[in-house]
């Protein structure tokens, strides 16, 4: 046990020493500029955002930038607690704070109004957006977002996007898409506020928070390291085993990364059961 908590903060230590030096531009990063310039664009000549929905919004890029641009990025190539933090705010922190964010109609607003209708009309009616529509079905988001969560963790295809930076990108890609859909219901945010009651939405949340425990309990309780990739990097640092290393990550994802289903379970407990006896789930309000 003391071994372990040595070794923690040796390697909190080590990132610290690395937060001015390792700054990086990520190739997702342009979907991010994407982002940015069109709810610039969108916002010019209409009311104002929100402060809390405007607060949301920088927050979660502030994470998406920290995430996958900052020494975190880096460190994550060398430490699987530092990668399982960076999985953490891409899954549970940058995607919920987006969602309350609502930014999609205030960046279709940068489109022409021509453009923004086919988009929606092909969303709506046209097969190729099929994927999409039962992505805005609950039961479709759960199950997309517990598979990616758990695939990607599968040890061979976690090497493999290691050691393949186009396939590390569409593995955050495919973390941030499914969040976005999943915090949507389970956070109960329009369009999708009607789609589950609060009973259902505490299910929701709470099925999906076991799953990474599921995950973290076979890390931290592995009788040796799962990932060959985090072994031979180890093994050039010193100090902090692969063993370890993994038990650190697996708390990681036990402890903070519980933390936002936390709050939606909450969330949903007080609506349902609350003295208020709510019976419409939550909605985004302007401030």
């Amino acid at each position: 046990m003391i071994s372990v908590s040595c070794a923690r903060w040796e390697a909190v230590a080590l990132l610290a020493s690395s937060l001015w030096t390792q700054w990086s531009v990520d190739p997702t990063s342009t979907i991010l500029v994407v982002m940015l310039v069109m709810w610039w664009l969108g916002g010019r000549g209409m009311p104002s955002h929100g402060r809390w929905r405007t607060a949301a919004w920088w927050a979660g890029v502030a994470t998406l930038i920290a995430a996958l641009n900052s020494p975190i990025d880096a460190q994550s190539d060398d430490f699987f607690w530092v990668h399982m933090v960076q999985h953490v705010l891409l899954l549970t922190v940058a995607a919920p704070l987006l969602v309350v964010a609502r930014p999609m109609p205030r960046m279709l607003r940068a489109l022409p109004l021509r453009l923004r209708i086919a988009l929606v009309h092909g969303v709506r009616r046209e097969r190729w957006a099929a994927p999409l529509r039962l992505l805005a079905r609950p039961l479709g988001a759960w199950v997309v977002f517990v598979a990616v969560f758990g695939v990607w963790h599968v040890p061979s295809l976690y090497d493999l996007a290691l050691r393949n930076q186009g396939i590390h990108d569409f593995e955050h890609v495919t973390f941030v898409a499914s969040a976005l859909m999943f915090w949507n219901h389970a956070l109960g945010i329009p369009p999708f506020a009607k789609a589950l009651d609060w009973p259902k939405r505490l299910a929701y949340a709470t099925t999906a928070m076991i799953t990474s425990w599921i995950l973290a309990v076979v890390l931290a309780l592995a009788p040796r390291p799962l990932y060959a990739y985090y072994v031979l990097k180890l093994a050039h640092h010193g100090g902090l085993s692969a063993l370890n290393d993994q038990q650190i990550a697996a708390g990681v994802m036990w402890v903070p990364g519980s933390v936002t289903f936390t709050i939606a379970i909450i969330l949903a407990i007080y609506n349902w059961a609350g003295p208020a006896r709510r019976s419409t789930p939550l909605r985004a309000e302007s401030a």
